[in-house]
């Protein structure tokens, strides 16, 4: 019986990856995509669906949960081992760029759904450690800024939403769009622009 159980338990995770997958991919071709829409795409019945997610807002808010934990280890695993401040931040936003131009529409999706309050809680965690490596680069005079470490980790999320949404509309071309990035979250903590494309550069080459 518990082997039975264990099977069902499996195939019911594997169908619910599966829905998370398509629906994704769904939302990104067609922001508007309806319940019914993912559940054909996805190959399952709508029951199903609704099975696993009661609601289009409870499948977008776990899609956005996904999108903020890949998030979250990307921008720990980029500034791993770096020592500088500086290098820890721009590898930081170099790791994370490539997932979070992946998700942009998600974002821009999620902000009639989950609301922007809804995302910026999630991403506290990030924030935090954010908040930890400005705290390092102002200590050291690394960078320079009239704000609190917590307060510029602030300005970064908002320049990094605010470059998503410029990749969007078609004013930023995504392959460039995150060594730019990059630059302007080190630039903008201080850090001379001659300097942060430098940086960049080397750690993009």
């Amino acid at each position: 019986m518990s082997a039975m159980t264990t099977g069902n338990t499996t195939r019911a995770d594997a169908n619910r990856r599966r829905i998370l997958d398509v629906a994704l991919a769904e939302l990104l071709r067609d922001p508007d995509a309806s319940m019914d829409q993912i559940a054909r795409a996805a190959g399952v019945v709508r029951r199903t669906v609704y099975g696993h997610f009661p609601s289009r807002e409870a499948l977008i808010s776990t899609l956005v949960d996904d999108a903020v934990q890949t998030l979250a280890d990307a921008h720990a695993a980029g500034r791993a081992g770096a020592a500088d401040p500086a290098e820890a931040l721009a590898r930081s936003v170099l790791g994370i760029w490539p997932i979070a131009d992946r998700y942009r529409l998600l974002v821009a999706l999620a902000q009639r759904t989950v609301t922007m309050q809804g995302i910026r809680e999630r991403l506290t965690p990030v924030r935090a450690s954010c908040a930890e490596v400005l705290q390092s680069g102002l200590d050291e005079g690394v960078f320079s800024s009239p704000l609190p470490a917590a307060a510029l980790a602030y300005v970064h999320e908002q320049v990094m939403f605010a470059l998503m949404e410029a990749v969007n509309d078609g004013l930023l071309a995504a392959p460039d769009a995150g060594r730019s990035a990059a630059v302007t979250v080190l630039t903008s903590a201080g850090m001379p622009a001659a300097a942060a494309g430098a940086l960049v550069a080397r750690l993009s080459g």
